[in-house]
C-alpha cells in the first residue's frame, strides 16, 4: 500500500475550504474560468456545467456539508431542461451529467439522478455513427463527419448504462468509440489529434485537424490529458489490452515532454516556449489518469506511474495553488488558445480533476466507474 504524504492533506484541506467560500458567491450556478480573482459565470448549457457539481460532491462525501449538497442538486436540477433540447445537446452529454446525477447517485442513491443519468446515455448512445465508428461531437452541420479526444471522456455514461441495464449496447458503442480513437487519433510517437475528420456517409478517415492545438501536427497538451484518462477508463471497465496500450503510449509521450516543474505548456510542440503559457488542467487530469492506470498496471510499472502523478500533483500545490485573493484552486490554465478563451487563467475542470486525484489518494474514487454500491 502507497502511504500518503502530509502535503496530500493540506492540499485537499486547502481546496475543500476554497471550494465551500467560492459556494457562497456562485451558489447553484454554473463557472468555468476565472477573471479578476472569480469565476466567470456560463449558461448550464456549456459543456463544463458538471465541473462544479462535481467538485462539491467531492467535497460533500469527505465532509458531509448539508449546503454544498443542496447547491449540487440544484445545479443538476437546472439540466433537466436540456434533457429535452435535443439541440441544446453535444458529445459533452457525459461530462455533464457524470458529474452531476451519476455522482448525486453515487454519493445518495438518488433515484430521480439514476433516471437522469439514463435519459443522457441515451442520448449520448444517439449520436453514434456506425460507420466510422465514432461519436459524433459538436452539432454544426459541417461537423457531421468530427470526432474529437476529449469524447473518450463522456464514454463512461454509457460504461454505467449497460450496468445498470444488462442491455449492452451502451457498452457496445462506448467500446468501438474508444477503439476508433487508439486506431485514429493516436500517432506512432504517443501524441493525439485532437480532431478527426470522417466521412459520415462511408466512415472513412478524411483527415485531422488542430483543433484547440497549436497547429494539426502539433500535441495539444489537454489532448494528450484526454487520451490518458480516456483509454485508462476504458481499460478499467473492459479490460482491453489494446485501451492499456493506448494509454501507456500517451502516457509515456507526456511524461517525456514535461518541463522541470511537471506542469506542460499548453501545446508539446511550439515553435518557442518562450512566453508560451502552460495548462494546469492538462497537468490535473494526466495525473488523475495517472493514478487509476497504476492501479490497472500494479507492480514496478504501477508504482512509477503513481510516484509520477505525485510529482505533478505536488508541483501543482506548490507552485500553482492559488493565494487567497483568488476564487479558483488552480492558477495558469489555459482554455482554448487559438480562440483567445481563457488564457493563462483558472479552470474549472483543472480544480475538478485536481481534487479528484487528491480524493484518490485519500482513499477515494472518482465518479467514472466503475461503480460499486
Amino acid at each position: 500500500m502507497h502511504t500518503t504524504p502530509e502535503w496530500i492533506e493540506q492540499a485537499w484541506d486547502a481546496g475543500a475550504r476554497k471550494i465551500k467560500k467560492a459556494s457562497l458567491r456562485i451558489g447553484a450556478r454554473f463557472p468555468h474560468g476565472s477573471i479578476d480573482g472569480e469565476y466567470h459565470l456560463m449558461p448550464p448549457v456549456y459543456w463544463t456545467a458538471g465541473f462544479w457539481t462535481g467538485l462539491l460532491w467531492l467535497v460533500y462525501r469527505e465532509h458531509g456539508d448539508e449546503e454544498l449538497r443542496a447547491i449540487a442538486e440544484d445545479c443538476e436540477a437546472q439540466l433537466d431542461a436540456l434533457l429535452q433540447d435535443y439541440s441544446s445537446l453535444s458529445h459533452d452529454i457525459g461530462f455533464m451529467w457524470t458529474l452531476s446525477s451519476l455522482a448525486q447517485w453515487q454519493v445518495t442513491e438518488s433515484e430521480a439522478s439514476h433516471r437522469r443519468g439514463m435519459l443522457a446515455a441515451s442520448h449520448l448512445a444517439g449520436r453514434f455513427n456506425i460507420q466510422g465508428r465514432f461519436i459524433r461531437a459538436w452539432n454544426q452541420p459541417e461537423r457531421i463527419g468530427w470526432a474529437i479526444i476529449d469524447c473518450l471522456m463522456n464514454v463512461p455514461l454509457l460504461y454505467w448504462a449497460t450496468e445498470q441495464t444488462g442491455d449492452p449496447r451502451f457498452r457496445h458503442i462506448a467500446v468501438a468509440h474508444t477503439l476508433t480513437a487508439a486506431q485514429q487519433f493516436l500517432r506512432s510517437d504517443g501524441s493525439v489529434h485532437h480532431v478527426v475528420f470522417f466521412d459520415p456517409e462511408t466512415g472513412e478517415r478524411t483527415g485531422a485537424g488542430g483543433g484547440q492545438g497549436y497547429a494539426e501536427g502539433s500535441a495539444w497538451a489537454r489532448g494528450a490529458a484526454w487520451g490518458i484518462y480516456g483509454w485508462t477508463l476504458g481499460c478499467r471497465h473492459t479490460g482491453r489490452r489494446e485501451f492499456l496500450d493506448a494509454a501507456e503510449r500517451a502516457a509515456a509521450f507526456f511524461l517525456n515532454h514535461l518541463p522541470e516543474d511537471r506542469v506542460p505548456y499548453w501545446d508539446f510542440r511550439l515553435p518557442t516556449q518562450e512566453g508560451a503559457p502552460r495548462d494546469s488542467s492538462a497537468a490535473a487530469i494526466t495525473a488523475t489518469g495517472l493514478l487509476d492506470l497504476a492501479d490497472i498496471v500494479g507492480g514496478e510499472k504501477g508504482r512509477y506511474y503513481h510516484e509520477q502523478a505525485l510529482s505533478i500533483l505536488h508541483s501543482l500545490y506548490t507552485n500553482y495553488h492559488a493565494d487567497d485573493n483568488e476564487e479558483a484552486i488552480l492558477l495558469h490554465g489555459t482554455g482554448n488558445l487559438p480562440m483567445n478563451q481563457n488564457i493563462d487563467r483558472p479552470l474549472i475542470y483543472g480544480d475538478y480533476y485536481y481534487m479528484e486525484a487528491l480524493a484518490k489518494l485519500k482513499g477515494k474514487s472518482g465518479f467514472w466507474g466503475p461503480w460499486t454500491r
